[in-house]
């Protein structure tokens, strides 16, 4: 087994991002949402794009009210009333004021706002009661951004600021990376489809569903095979399959030490340069990463086969779905396949996934590296946690904040790895480090945030 972080360093150090121009397309804009930045953008106009009121009141030459008060007020003709939208007119000279409004250009020769609160209209006269600022609540051209400028940054989720930004910009259409293509099947003949009537010993295959939903929440597309029984011609198949068609391949069981895990064995049968084993990790430790720098020898040969896989599971159909559904408009990278064979076991697969499988994602879809990893939060537990000590613990819970500083809560009832029920609601796993097998109730502990979609 390897600590937690050094695992995370080989799977980050695997992980060759999209390519900027090989991995990239042209979008209109509202179809762009929630996707990653490929290059910068700029823009060739200012923000503001022209001197303009952040108040409502009146433009004036600061020189003209810059000694006024209430006992020794300024009284000035209103030349012209300027609102949103509308070009000024006049040219705002000595002893005069213009009215404006917010959002409206500033006249030639003002170079201050007066706020009306400050002020008393009389017919086309306005007294100034209060001297302002120079330049008081005048926002000027390129103050925010100037033309030519970087924008925005490669590597941003356009998010509703971004939107509005790029909006504003009138970027109509907006470079961004294509979406990682992420292959998910499930191993073992004790596993059925969510409508198949369960027969004993035979449990619903959950993982697809909770494996589907976190790779589109990391705005990838996945591409489910469903199940494949526990025999290695029908798992070497849908392994080659998956290899051929993916950025990512998950499969979750079958890579234990039990007399029907074949996994492993499979992989090097493939071609594939297996990095990972085991992880010091609870839930989680039989956790193995692979990569495949090129079509094995057969694996194209077997990929031509898809009717044969799986017989008699009734999910071929299902399978040329997620086929079709699979963006083929882009021709899969040139780098390494990178193959994650997670623990069968419901919470373990989830967990492995947000600790390991996320941060890869999120490198490879083009995403700044301050982005890739997890975040961590310092929280007070309100509960004693337990560990053997013998493996990094992650204990999921409820994370809360409350005056400014998180607490944890540990979700009640069994913490078994095969217990997905009380995981349902839960944003958070509490950090046991290795060698630690107590933490008591008000402690300091590090609680990785989960449930979260994979902002930047």
């Amino acid at each position: 087994m390897i600590p937690v972080e050094q695992a995370e360093t080989i799977i980050l150090s695997l992980v060759q991002p999209l390519d900027v121009e090989r991995d990239s397309e042209m979008l209109p804009l509202l179809e762009a949402r929630g996707r990653i930045l490929a290059g910068s953008v700029t823009s060739d106009l200012d923000f503001p794009h022209w001197d303009n009121s952040a108040m409502d009141g009146y433009a004036v030459r600061y020189a003209d009210v810059q000694a006024c008060s209430a006992e020794s007020p300024v009284t000035l003709a209103v030349i012209e009333t300027i609102p949103a939208g509308y070009q000024p007119q006049c040219v705002v000279e000595a002893g005069q004021a213009a009215r404006i409004l917010t959002g409206s250009v500033m006249p030639a020769g003002a170079d201050t706002i007066v706020i009306q609160e400050e002020t008393q209209r009389d017919g086309d006269q306005v007294t100034i009661l209060a001297a302002p600022q120079p330049q008081a609540f005048v926002r000027k051209r390129a103050a925010f951004y100037q033309s030519g400028q970087p924008l925005l940054s490669s590597g941003l989720r356009l998010q509703a600021p971004e939107m509005a930004v790029l909006a504003a910009a009138q970027c109509a259409q907006v470079k961004v990376y294509r979406q990682p293509r992420v292959t998910i099947l499930s191993t073992g003949d004790e596993l059925v489809s969510i409508d198949q009537p369960l027969q004993s010993g035979e449990i619903v295959d959950s993982n697809q569903y909770a494996l589907a939903s976190l790779i589109t929440q990391a705005g990838a597309i996945p591409i489910r095979l469903g199940v494949v029984r526990d025999e290695p011609e029908a798992l070497k198949q849908a392994i080659a399959i998956a290899l051929d068609q993916s950025d990512i391949v998950l499969s979750s069981g079958g890579v234990s030490v039990g007399d029907y895990d074949y996994v492993e064995d499979i992989l090097a049968e493939l071609g594939g340069n297996i990095h990972i084993r085991a992880v010091a990790v609870k839930p989680g430790k039989p956790l193995t990463v692979a990569t495949f720098e090129q079509k094995a020898e057969g694996r194209g040969q077997e990929a031509e086969g898809r009717g044969q896989r799986a017989e008699g599971r009734g999910q071929e159909a299902e399978k040329a779905r997620a086929l079709e559904s699979a963006d083929s408009r882009f021709p899969l990278s040139k780098a390494a396949t990178l193959y994650f064979g997670l623990p069968g076991n419901p919470v373990s697969a989830l967990v492995t996934f947000c600790r390991f499988v996320e941060p890869a994602l999120r490198k490879l879809s083009g995403l700044p590296e301050r982005a890739w990893k997890p975040t961590f939060v310092r929280a007070k537990t309100q509960v004693d946690l337990r560990s053997n000590g013998k493996r990094e613990s992650y204990l999921w819970g409820h994370l809360d904040l409350a005056d400014g500083l998180y607490e944890f809560a540990l979700a009640g009832g069994s913490h078994s790895s095969g217990n997905l029920i009380n995981l349902a609601g839960t944003n958070g796993l509490a950090v046991v480090p290795i060698g630690k097998t107590h933490i008591s109730s008000g402690e300091s502990i590090y609680v990785m945030q989960i449930g979260r979609s994979l902002q930047s």
